[in-house]
């Protein structure tokens, strides 16, 4: 009797056992999809969308079911021979993002998502009609319909806060009261689209940036009509425009703004270079990030981290801070150029460490540069928690990101660096919780989608300030929709990724 009671026993284990395994186990049915990539009027130069791996009974997976769960293949039934490169990233959250990237445009893409040969989802995913190639000239003609079919906000409040300063804009009067004022020390670009064409004329000595703002403009171009707008660019580091709201200000676009200036404020030029450019020339962008968020949280170095160039006094001031308390702090220099004559003070310099690799450490430090940091974005799209230095500069984003929520602030002067590393350290879960918040932000509110969807609003909303038409001005030129064999010299000579995959320009500064 005995022995059948436990020969019964032993059964009940095998089978709860293997039902156990079962359960969870990915489940082609239960498994999500979702995103942008799947809808054929999302037009991005590299499309993506989401995999979310459930098992059997309905729950999510919180860690990676192994990078090679899933099979992705995209085809055109129009073009056997399609050319679409394929990525499939491993968040090692239990999803995973999927993007693409076309070398032409194809009519009804169809996608299927395979587990084990077995369709996964709603498989396969059909994008009905023309699905345009990035290079493709082809602009909606209405920017309301676009707005609707790229699912973007109704606003964005850095934007209504920038232009708020400015009841009216005359670009009549602003081309001649803005060169005046800023066009014999600074760098500038006065750009003019007008039926959707995008016209220049630089004025400085260094307007290399350019590049950046003319094939940002281009792509939006093709995607959407842009409404007849005229403006300028500050292609400098430092925002321009002191004066206050009651002394008439001149409009200023500039890529970094501070509180002590009313500068109309654009995503950096890294951030709208790398979406522009994902799966192409740069290897750092916010979705690579996140195919390479180091190990889980359980398994990082309790320590915060950084590397990076002497652009300001307080990274000194970091370094020397970690030299003193290497157990809580790793901070080094990969580079010497603002302050060469202290590189014996704090240095040596170390090597190059691959920004994918920052994420082993829990605690990740953004400190100033000569402006913001503008590795910002990448640190909140990684799994570590980021120690955000208190600052008078920000990006387009900072007024959507919550102290205590979303980062771990730090006064300006690093008086408090240590006492929040341990707290970090003291609260483990609490600094946990922060990291994801500060990633799903930047998952939500810094990929491509957004970044056009930012531009194209604050464009319309300046054009509805414009009281005099924009006009194209004696001596600008044409932005034409080619890059010359000259031009990706200059880009190659001029311009180079960083150690962190940052871009640099080599012959003003280094970020």
């Amino acid at each position: 009797m005995l022995r059948k009671l436990l020969l019964l026993l032993m059964l009940c284990i095998i089978f709860m056992t293997r039902r156990s395994k079962a359960a969870a186990a990915p489940s082609a049915s239960q498994t999500l999809i979702w995103g942008p990539g799947l809808e054929t009027n999302i037009f991005l130069p590299a499309r993506f969308f989401f995999i979310q791996t459930v098992d059997s009974t309905g729950r999510n997976f919180t860690t990676s079911p192994g990078e090679k769960t899933f099979e992705v293949k995209i085809t055109s039934p129009t073009d056997p021979y399609a050319r679409i490169w394929i990525q499939i990233l491993d968040r090692n959250d239990g999803s995973f993002l999927v993007r693409y990237r076309m070398y032409a445009s194809y009519t009804d893409l169809h996608v299927q998502i395979l587990l084990k040969d077995k369709l996964v989802g709603k498989s396969p995913y059909v994008l009905k009609g023309a699905v345009y190639h990035e290079s493709c000239d082809c602009p909606e003609p209405s920017g309301a319909l676009w707005e609707k079919n790229m699912h973007c906000p109704a606003s964005f409040s850095q934007i209504e806060s920038d232009l708020s300063v400015f009841p009216s804009v005359d670009p009549d009067h602003n081309t001649h009261e803005i060169l005046k004022r800023f066009g014999k020390r600074h760098s500038l670009c006065h750009y003019t689209i007008k039926n959707n064409q995008v016209y220049i004329k630089t004025h400085g000595e260094h307007v290399g940036f350019r590049i950046f703002m003319d094939a940002f403009l281009l792509s939006l171009t093709r995607k959407v009509k842009v409404p007849d707008i005229e403006f300028f660019v500050n292609l400098g580091d430092w925002p321009l425009e002191k004066r206050r709201a009651s002394e008439k200000p001149s409009p200023v676009f500039s890529w970094c703004g501070s509180n002590d200036t009313q500068d109309i404020v654009m995503p950096t030029y890294d951030l709208t270079e790398s979406v522009l450019e994902t799966m192409g020339r740069v290897s750092l962008d916010m979705m690579s990030v996140q195919g390479h968020t180091g190990p889980v949280w359980e398994q990082k170095i309790s320590k915060a981290f950084w590397r990076g160039r002497d652009s300001r006094k307080e990274r000194l001031e970091l370094v020397k801070l970690a030299r003193a308390n290497p157990d809580m702090l790793d901070a080094a220099f990969t580079n010497f150029f603002f302050f060469k004559h202290d590189e014996s003070l704090y240095g040596p310099l170390v090597k190059h460490v691959s920004f994918f690799d920052f994420f082993k450490y829990k605690y990740q430090i953004n400190v100033d540069g000569t402006v913001a940091a503008y590795r910002l974005p990448y640190l909140l799209a990684g799994d570590s928690a980021v120690f955000k230095h208190d600052s008078i500069y920000y990006e387009h984003f900072y007024k959507q990101l919550q102290p205590w929520v979303h980062y771990i602030p730090f006064k300006a002067d690093l008086s408090d660096l240590l006492e929040k590393i341990q707290w970090a350290r003291d609260h483990d879960e609490e600094a946990k919780q922060i990291a994801l918040a500060g990633q799903q932000f930047a998952r939500t509110h810094l990929m491509g989608d957004s970044i056009f969807c930012y531009y194209f609003k604050l464009f319309q909303k300046y054009a509805e300030l414009q009281v005099t038409e924009p006009k194209v001005r004696d001596g600008m030129e044409l932005v034409e929709h080619t890059i010359s064999m000259v031009t990706q010299c200059l880009i190659s000579k001029w311009f180079s990724r960083d150690e962190f995959g940052l871009l640099s320009f080599q012959m003003i500064y280094n970020l």
